[in-house]
């Protein structure tokens, strides 16, 4: 074991619609949007029962409960995209709709039921699901992305300190934004070639097959990573170790190995005082609810397991960042100025 215990951290992309919107197969995979509000629940009372933290990382336009609310929150700067499909602003909900509970569109009441599960962070994924590496991006206007995403957290009483790039887009020099705003967690991309952020155009066949094995061998032989330090860089990059596939009845004789290869990760980590990052997103698990959560719960009695036997300890990505920061965390009251009105969602 090394000098310090190993890290166990879980983030989830929680962004329903507009994560996927843009996508030829989107009216397709409404069921599972509509079932991750079914499953988001029973995530959280599961990470309740093993004592497990955990970040989501939530689009803000979800933090609404009907369109009205949403238009008065949007910002006046907004992405310029030269492919016009990824702009959420030309493509809003209806004049009409609110959340129900089959809503796509609103979260309102699944992120409170997140804020209020003991030791999940409620993060942002930014405010419109916005795509920091396709074209026509520029800082002012994620900025103002940014911005709007904590208007939009302040009506709840909550701060953002953590970002998950949408399409793991990661892009450097938008980082001392984040920072500025009041951001010191994000997740970053393991290091394998395969997971370099990229463009959605330049993801290209070969990275998708080459993450898809990496589910059930070991490809990214990385792995885990050493928890992060202060002066690794600010914010603190939580770095992603592995993306939980959801179960799918043409791999099911894989199972096993999918299983393996993430417990051998998590084992490796508590032994060497590693750091384990495991995400996905609630949406993967809203089709094959029961053989999803089944398999988490797998992971989580491993997890118990690691900790009993090597103090393997559960953090959500701001916890991972406090640690890093230590005492130079309470100079980093973000500023509450961001021009937006107070409005209730």
């Amino acid at each position: 074991m090394g000098a310090q215990s190993g890290r166990f951290v879980i983030s989830l992309d929680f962004e329903l619609y507009w994560g996927i919107r843009h996508m030829p197969w989107a009216a397709h995979y409404m069921p599972n949007l509509v079932g991750a509000r079914k499953a988001i629940p029973d995530l959280l009372a599961m990470f309740s029962r093993y004592a497990t933290h955990a970040t989501w990382a939530t689009v803000g336009f979800l933090f609404f409960e009907n369109t009205p609310s949403l238009l008065k929150m949007i910002p006046q700067v907004r992405p310029e995209y030269r492919d016009k499909r990824f702009s959420p602003y030309l493509a809003l909900p209806p004049q009409d709709a609110f959340e129900t509970p089959d809503s796509v569109f609103f979260g309102a009441s699944l992120i409170r039921a997140i804020a209020a599960t003991p030791d999940q962070e409620v993060a942002t994924h930014t405010f419109s699901h916005y795509y920091c590496l396709e074209e026509g991006q520029h800082l002012q206007a994620f900025r103002a992305d940014l911005d709007a995403a904590r208007a939009a957290a302040r009506v709840f009483g909550l701060e953002l300190r953590s970002l998950v790039f949408p399409q793991n887009q990661c892009r450097p020099d938008f980082l001392q934004a984040c920072w500025e705003a009041g951001i010191i967690a994000y997740r970053g991309n393991p290091q394998l070639w395969l997971y370099r952020a990229a463009s959605e155009e330049d993801q290209g066949y070969v990275r998708r097959l080459g993450r898809l094995m990496d589910a059930y061998m070991p490809v990214n032989r990385w792995g885990c990573q050493p928890p992060p330090a202060a002066d690794t860089g600010r914010p603190i990059n939580v770095v992603a170790t592995q993306f939980l596939r959801p179960y799918s009845p043409r791999f099911r004789s894989l199972e096993p190995l999918r299983l393996r290869r993430i417990k051998a990760q998590m084992t490796a980590a508590a032994k060497e005082g590693l750091m384990y990052h495991l995400w996905w997103h609630p949406h993967n698990f809203g089709v094959h609810t029961e053989h999803n959560l089944a398999f988490v719960k797998e992971i989580l009695e491993h997890y118990r397991i690691l900790h009993e036997r090597y103090g393997f300890e559960s953090r959500n990505m701001y916890e991972i960042a406090a640690e890093a920061l230590g005492s130079s965390l309470q100079s980093r009251e973000p500023d509450r100025s961001n021009g937006f009105p107070e409005a209730r969602a």
